[in-house]
């Protein structure tokens, strides 16, 4: 049997892991020259950190969420009503928000990591903010239509005027109606669409297909006109057109004020839209021998065609609903007038205006029947260009490809091309 004593003996200095025959466990000893040069044992794999997804969103977000907007609730309740003096909803409301976000960062913070923790409260900002504005539209929306419809009499709504009305009457809803403003409000809209919008969308390709000298002029008029406040488009058709007896208190003043309303609007989303329009269209438009204005026309527009007809209607919602242009344009009147260049007209914002200010019940609810009137051709308008657009978007991609080679054949090559067999 071996003992401690019959193990080799090695230089000064190298050591050896060796193996007690009583204990069986390892000990160092010293070791040879051959044994000393063996193979070092593998490192050990260095365990890597988890790595930070902040736009991972589970169960744990969800519970932390409710546990703050919870806690927050709580707290701010104990100290508005039972440790103070404070009262009043509003004043409640914004309290709560700012400790629910600050319990949000520190729950998250705590649980998750810091960096998360951040970018859910950026998150909550940006959702509530989201949730304020549609939540503000909804609720004009429903409103209106809460005190509008009750009392709308469909028979006479749309097709009588208010020629015969009596405030003190509690039955004359049956006998009158607003169509004298919806027939102003569609006529001078329409005007200034057909006369404004050919102007906005030849500026918008001046600035961004011509160009020029001019250029920077252009874009800084247009850039003042989109903040000049309404009213004064109205003083300036009144003082220029009406005061000098060149027209006089009609449909059309009233759109030629409109008219300097929308040419801003349009103008410059119809120009952000055109910047989108990739240049390899361009370029291979005019590599193939197209004029500039074919390509603008038949390349440039069509392909922009859905923001355009976007940028129209943002223009159309921005006039339909200007009052203090047509005060001094329009005028306003009680009866049908379906000349537009003749006489003053009546317009659903002046039916509004000129009926909420008066002190009886039967006028605030005509004003707001008006009002249901407007939101609902607005509605109509978005909702009709929603679905135009997507029955454009129908088309498979195949159909599409096909559809435009024949119209880019019909375009830029339309001498037809013989077949080698009929030379021959």
């Amino acid at each position: 049997m071996s003992t401690d004593t019959d193990m080799p003996t090695a230089p000064p200095g190298v050591l050896i892991p060796t193996t007690s025959a009583s204990t069986g466990t390892a000990r160092t000893g010293p070791v040879t020259g051959s044994a000393a040069a063996g193979p070092p044992s593998p490192p050990k794999p260095r365990r890597l950190p988890t790595p930070i997804r902040p736009g991972d969103f589970g169960a744990t977000d969800i519970t932390l969420l409710a546990a703050a907007a919870l806690s927050s609730l709580a707290l701010v309740w104990v100290v508005f009503y039972q440790l103070t003096l404070l009262s009043g909803g509003l004043g409640f409301l914004v309290c709560w928000y700012l400790t629910f976000l600050a319990l949000t960062w520190i729950g998250m913070s705590q649980v998750i990591e810091r960096q998360v923790a951040t970018d859910r409260v950026v998150g909550v900002l940006v959702v509530s903010a989201a949730l304020l504005v549609v939540g503000l539209v909804v609720f004009i929306v429903l409103w209106v239509a809460f005190k509008a419809v009750p009392h709308i009499h469909w028979g006479s709504l749309f097709t009588k005027d208010q020629k015969s009305l009596e405030l003190a009457d509690p039955n004359i809803l049956n006998h009158v109606g607003i169509l004298h403003a919806i027939i102003g409000t569609l006529e001078q809209v329409l005007v200034a669409a057909l006369l404004g919008v050919p102007v906005a969308i030849a500026t918008a390709v001046f600035l961004n297909e011509v160009g020029g000298r001019g250029v920077k002029l252009v874009r800084t008029v247009v850039t003042a006109m989109s903040g000049t406040p309404s009213v004064v488009a109205g003083i300036f058709i009144y003082s220029m057109l009406i005061l000098t007896h060149v027209l006089t208190y009609s449909g059309f003043a009233a759109s030629l004020a409109l008219i300097v309303i929308l040419l801003p609007s349009v103008t410059r989303v119809v120009e952000e839209v055109l910047r989108v329009v990739p240049g390899g269209l361009r370029e291979a438009a005019l590599a193939l021998g197209a004029p500039q204005w074919r390509t603008v026309w038949s390349v440039v527009l069509p392909t922009a065609r859905s923001g355009v007809v976007t940028a129209v209607l943002l223009g159309v919602a921005r006039i339909v609903g200007e009052t203090a242009p047509l005060l001094f344009t329009a005028f306003g009147s009680q009866i049908i007038n379906v000349n537009e260049f003749a006489h003053p007209q009546g317009a659903l914002p002046l039916a509004i205006w000129v009926e909420s200010r008066e002190a009886n019940s039967i006028a605030i609810s005509l004003a707001f029947q008006a009002a249901f009137v407007l939101m609902s051709i607005v509605l109509i308008l978005f909702v009709a260009a929603r679905i135009f657009g997507r029955t454009k978007g129908k088309k498979s991609k195949s159909a599409q490809r096909q559809s435009e080679d024949d119209f880019m054949a019909r375009i830029f090559m339309p001498i037809p091309m013989e077949k080698v067999g009929d030379e021959q």
